[in-house]
């Protein structure tokens, strides 16, 4: 197996402050939360990534064996590279749950993370776990973190809550794991149920296709202008190949103006001139993994994720963009948000593929949605779209759709 580029993805979904971002840390030895606004309010605001090497030692059993250190914790001996696998940690906070439901879709295994401190569960515990049951990720373990907080009658009395919380969900009999990521307790177990996870089956023959998640500027100010470099594109490759040199397109792409309701954009055409991972400069970049994609594109357009939500491919070999959709639309049961039909004009935040987009209803019959979008998507047919609603003065999930 090559470590040039991750193969599988390990996303962290759960509640505000129940510890997402420090077992990410304790994983990969990386804090993502590295976005300005996200220190200054000690919160996820952006979808945060980081690569690790899981490691295996071959004369050690047991979750002792698996590390992402230099040296087995069991024996001291040298371990040796097992899979590399790419962390993307969401935020948990209710009213950036678009963010969450934009991750998802490059997202092979979830790591659930619920913290032994509050009760089981919490609003947006319930909300990440309809996201897991929509995108049917099977993929997934359940972190009960914080249990150094609460002592061995409240870490089992919490259990037994998150056993009664999970029952008749799609990962009701998921393994569940106390974590003490400050003292490094139990992290080992966490790598090795990573390390074991099924790898999604990948087509590396279909045309190229790429969600972006993430664009920057890495140019600094006041630098010559001779030594000034393209935008950077950061994502999943999720079928296909890229190879350096590519000529690729972006799309929806930049915006150029905004007329009532919608916004139109034009795609971008491009090549890509270099891509690595969280290690070094790669070749190829295959399915599997987050990549960062060096392009020519101006990095005014990349900055501050201005490119994020995007597809890319060849030219010519995207799906259509599209200023509306018509969904099969299936309604999440829920017991905290009163029973309302959808009228013409409400307003809808979707969640198609990494974009984030806000959608008006403007025909709804039963279970049959069709919607005007504000942001143009670049979509295919049958892809699933989470739905929120604006209930209560407040963004509820409400339910998916797939597109006709």
């Amino acid at each position: 197996m090559s470590f040039e580029q991750s193969v599988i993805n390990i996303g962290t979904l759960g509640h505000i402050d129940h510890g997402k971002t420090s077992l990410t840390r304790a994983i990969t030895g990386t804090w993502t939360d590295r976005h300005s606004e996200s220190l200054k309010r000690n919160m996820t605001i952006k979808l945060g990534y980081a690569d690790a090497v899981i490691k295996k030692c071959e004369n050690c059993s047991g979750a002792s064996a698996y590390t992402t250190g230099d040296k087995c914790k069991g024996c001291d001996g040298e371990p040796r590279p097992f899979i590399r696998i790419s962390m993307l940690d969401a935020p948990g906070h209710e009213t950036l749950m678009a963010t969450a439901i934009a991750g998802s879709s490059v997202i092979d295994g979830i790591l659930f993370v619920i913290a032994a401190n509050e009760p089981c569960p919490m609003q947006q515990t319930k909300e990440h776990l309809m996201i897991i049951n929509i995108l049917g990720l099977k993929n997934v373990v359940v972190i009960q973190s914080k249990v150094d907080l609460v002592g061995k009658e409240g870490a089992i009395k919490h259990y037994n809550q998150m056993k009664e919380f999970l029952r008749g969900s799609s990962i009701e009999n998921a393994p569940i794991i106390p974590v003490m990521t400050n003292q490094n307790i139990n992290v080992d177990a966490v790598l090795e149920k990573i390390a074991n996870m099924s790898i999604p089956k990948r087509d590396a023959q279909a045309n190229p296709l790429m969600y972006v998640v993430r664009s920057f500027d890495v140019n600094k100010p006041s630098m010559d202008a001779s030594e000034l470099v393209g935008g950077i594109i950061g994502g999943a490759v999720v079928q296909g190949a890229f190879k350096v040199g590519d000529e690729i397109e972006i799309r929806p792409g930049i915006k150029m103006e905004e007329r009532a309701k919608r916004e139109n954009y034009t795609p971008i055409i491009t090549t890509i001139t270099g891509m690595s991972t969280g290690t070094g400069q790669i070749e190829q970049a295959v399915p599997g993994g987050l990549i960062g994609v060096s392009t020519e594109v101006d990095p005014a357009f990349t900055k501050a994720d201005g490119l994020m939500g995007n597809v890319v491919g060849h030219v010519g070999k995207l799906p259509d963009t599209v200023t509306s959709l018509v969904l099969t639309y299936f309604k999440l049961n829920r017991n905290d948000i009163p029973e309302q039909g959808m009228k013409e004009n409400d307003p809808l935040i979707l969640g198609i593929g990494t974009a984030t987009s806000v959608g008006y209803v403007k025909k709804a019959k039963k279970d049959r949605l069709e919607l005007e979008l504000r942001h143009p998507a670049c979509v295919a047919k049958n892809t699933k779209v989470a739905i929120m609603r604006n209930l209560g003065q407040r963004w509820r999930l409400t339910g998916y759709g797939i597109i006709n």
